[in-house]
């Protein structure tokens, strides 16, 4: 019997006209991102809240230098990751062995308080455990298909949304608990959900039948291995001529260009989760009396209840086509939606119940995946219709907007006095800045992993993603660095001068991206 899709008979039972392995995924990953983001959004925070506020009190630079570290190294352990599973584990096993790791390394943050020796333990088991999980569940969904048409790329963009709903609630609710209850209680609720996400693909990982099993001895292994075997000398010798051919050479030139002006880009907008973050926390009137204050708890509640209504009828989906022969992972998964749920509530009930709402600084890390929810469609049509801008132009458009959102920055930062730890600027600064940065990410982000796959010969697509993954190392390691010396440019020069360096350096980078761009057309010899 032919199957439409790879994997199980169970898996053939599909959820939005896709296959329900998808959405075992979806789910895995959405948790993976609800840890990361929610451990990303508490690490600065934690490090310069003083004693007394039970954080470690450490200087602003050295809080940021290791925030460089700690994100610069997660886009380097997946090329090892990666290799390890294509040629040892297989897929499957790596994802597990990435999501424990990741287990054990926020709880091992949640003990923060007893050693320091533990909370930096921890820190090495997400990186490592990053390095495992994040490039095989994202290759996994590719197999599930058996084309490579619009349904295929229609997947990875289901997946993507559970990446941005991971995001969203990990941010929202670790960071909530973090700054209102206890920094290890949000470190150790990063590592619960990451637990049930564990269980969950371990306990359905036969739906996705010989997908993601070890290479070696497996039936669609052998069977592709005979064929690359049958054809190894004609793709050698045709891609031995390519790479000496002008076009060739001209295309990776232009994945070169493309990934050296994406560190520009990420290298300024992981300032996210570092003097961004400082910012709202020490610069942002975050206090809401009277009117303001139920304007937000309505929009919060909104903001919130929405998205997880949505998850929950997709959960409700998957439960009804798998339920009968993977009840244990559903009950699993289900059982950690109880708790979010219970979560939610407790979190919106009491601050209903405060007379006035003081809004966490990890609070405006959300507006990043709510912007992308709410504009990425819009941006699809728009891609899809005869406006459709070169790469190139995406390119520069991204950084140009980015840059636009550091200039609202540096504008509401002039009134803050040389030197000064503390000010009360207007909320509306820090959200238009994000709403501008998310604009921007909509142009680059599909444009960049989608570029380097066309471009690359088929022999040197792993060696470019290991160039793009590189790139996005030397951005996140730069942003940190660059973020640390936040004081002492604002002791000489001000927040406002601080903030004008990632306004003028990603605006010129766009404008140069804007004169290149003919010339980088020309180079992709046709491909868009």
């Amino acid at each position: 019997m032919e199957f439409k899709f790879g994997g199980s008979e169970t898996n053939q039972r599909t959820v939005l006209g896709h296959p329900s392995g998808l959405f075992v995924l979806f789910f895995t990953e959405m948790w993976e991102r609800f840890s990361y983001y929610g451990m990303r959004a508490l690490l600065v925070l934690f490090l310069v809240a003083s004693i007394l506020d039970e954080g470690w009190g450490w200087e602003r630079a050295d809080a940021l230098v290791l925030y460089a570290w700690y994100t610069g190294l997660v886009y380097i352990t997946p090329i090892l990751g990666g290799l390890i599973a294509d040629k040892i584990t297989g897929y499957r096993k790596a994802v597990v062995i990435g999501a424990l790791l990741m287990t054990l390394g926020h709880a091992s943050m949640a003990l923060e308080v007893a050693a320091d020796a533990f909370f930096f333990l921890g820190l090495g088991l997400l990186i490592i455990g990053n390095g495992m999980f994040k490039p095989n569940i994202s290759s996994m969904v590719g197999q599930l298909y058996k084309g490579q048409g619009k349904e295929k790329d229609a997947g990875y963009t289901i997946f993507y949304m559970g990446i941005n709903a991971g995001a969203f609630l990990g941010i929202l609710l670790c960071g909530y608990i973090g700054e209102k209850v206890g920094w290890h209680w949000g470190f150790g609720l990063a590592g619960i959900f990451m637990f049930f996400g564990m269980l969950q693909f371990y306990f359905a990982q036969k739906i996705f039948g010989r997908i993601g099993l070890s290479p070696q001895g497996t039936k669609d292994f052998d069977a592709i291995e005979e064929s690359v075997e049958d054809t190894k000398e004609d793709i050698e010798e045709v891609m031995d001529d390519a790479k000496k051919s002008k076009i060739t050479r001209d295309r990776l030139i232009v994945i070169g260009v493309l990934a050296f002006f994406t560190i520009f880009f990420w290298w300024a907008f992981e300032q996210a989760g570092g003097s961004m973050t400082i910012f709202a926390a020490d610069y942002t009137d975050r206090v809401l009396v009277d009117d303001g204050a139920m304007i937000f708890k309505i929009f919060n509640t909104l903001l919130t209840v929405v998205p997880m209504l949505i998850i929950t009828w997709v959960l409700a989906m998957l439960f009804k086509q798998t339920f009968a022969k993977y009840s244990l992972s559903n009950i699993l998964l289900g059982t950690s939606f109880v708790i979010i749920w219970g979560i939610v509530i407790w979190m919106l009930y009491r601050e209903f119940v405060a007379d006035a709402a003081e809004v966490p600084a990890s609070w405006f890390g959300i507006l990043n995946s709510f912007f992308i929810i709410a504009f990425a469609p819009l941006f699809s049509k728009v891609w899809q219709s005869r406006y459709n801008p070169t790469g190139p132009v995406k390119f520069a458009i991204g950084l140009i907007l980015l840059g636009l959102g550091f200039g609202i920055l540096a504008y509401g930062s002039m009134a803050i006095p040389l030197g000064a730890k503390t000010a009360s600027v207007s909320m509306i600064f820090l959200i238009l800045a994000y709403l501008f940065h998310t604009l921007g990410e909509l142009c680059v982000s599909p444009v960049g992993l989608s570029y380097v796959s066309k471009l690359a010969p088929l022999k040197l697509v792993g060696l470019m993603f290991g160039v793009w993954f590189v790139a996005n190392f030397i951005a996140n390691f730069a942003a940190g660095i660059t973020g640390s010396f936040m004081d002492p440019i604002l002791e000489e020069k001000g927040l406002t001068f601080f903030f004008l360096i990632f306004t003028l350096i990603p605006i010129g980078a766009g404008i140069i991206m804007l004169i290149l761009n003919k010339t980088l057309v020309r180079m992709m010899h046709g491909v868009r």
